[in-house]
């Protein structure tokens, strides 16, 4: 579905992003990591239509994204990392506007956008401002926008961020219900141990390069090492973090110079 061909994209000559290369087929839940630099959000903000690269290009059903963007965007739905929001707007409001901007007859969009907000336990809140929402449900609204209009493709950018328990675990019970339904996913996390559990593939991704792209059972096995935070460590050559924290101590300690 999602075709990801050989990207490249610097900035002032500084590459970000180096031959990237992967697939998101029906189904799957693919893991995209990396540190921070790594790479990641240049290259979602260019799956997106956000950025051009400067070399490459996006496949989306084997079409170039850019031969027709306002089809492609109408058929991804996107959760990013960082919730802007017009807060002063409701939370039934603001899908609303998603709604009618992505051109949803009123009486399909009213009835979409209330029973989203009550079955996120947001039906209480649905008339309130989104400034007096916190986190959490600022979360919970992006992704009832991003579900809205029934698209085949998720990309997900840190969608747990702020959730509590209750709601985390309803996320990853979607997921696994959208990727039944043959929806293709692209779920970006720094929770490995969410990743571990619910993605299909992960891609490893840092300095610009994708590093691995596999099962996180093959890649444990591969690697035998434990876990995928493990091989992430290894991967991305990690600094050996519990070292620092002794360092750190240390320097708290001190008093006197």
């Amino acid at each position: 579905m999602l075709t990801v061909q050989n990207l490249f994209k610097s900035y002032r000559g500084i590459p970000a992003v180096q031959d990237v290369s992967f697939t998101v087929a029906p189904g799957e839940v693919i893991g995209f990591l990396g540190p921070n630099g790594a790479g990641k959000s240049t290259t979602v903000k260019i799956i997106t239509g956000m950025l051009h690269p400067n070399e490459g290009c996006v496949l989306f059903e084997g079409r170039d994204i850019r031969d027709d963007m306002v089809a492609y965007r109408a058929a991804f739905g996107y959760v990013p990392e960082e919730a802007h929001l017009y807060t002063y707007l409701s939370g039934l409001e603001y899908l609303q506007l998603i709604g009618r901007l992505r051109g949803l007859p009123e009486a399909v969009l009213t009835a979409k956008a209330t029973s989203l907000l009550r079955l996120l336990q947001l039906e209480s809140w649905q008339y309130s401002s989104i400034s007096s929402y916190s986190k959490g449900m600022r979360q919970r609204v992006l992704i009832a926008a991003a579900l809205l209009h029934d698209p085949r493709l998720f990309i997900f950018d840190e969608p747990l961020s702020g959730l509590d328990v209750a709601s985390a675990r309803l996320f990853k019970d979607l997921l696994e219900v959208l990727a039944a339904q043959g929806k293709a996913i692209l779920y970006i996390s720094h929770a490995l141990e969410v990743v571990e559990q619910i993605c299909n593939r992960v891609i490893v991704i840092a300095g610009g390069r994708v590093l691995a792209d596999a099962p996180p059972s093959d890649l444990t096995q591969f690697m035998s090492l434990p876990n995928l935070e493990s091989v992430f460590a290894q991967l991305v050559q990690q600094q050996d973090t519990a070292a620092i924290a002794h360092q750190i101590v240390e320097v708290m300690r001190i008093h006197h110079v």
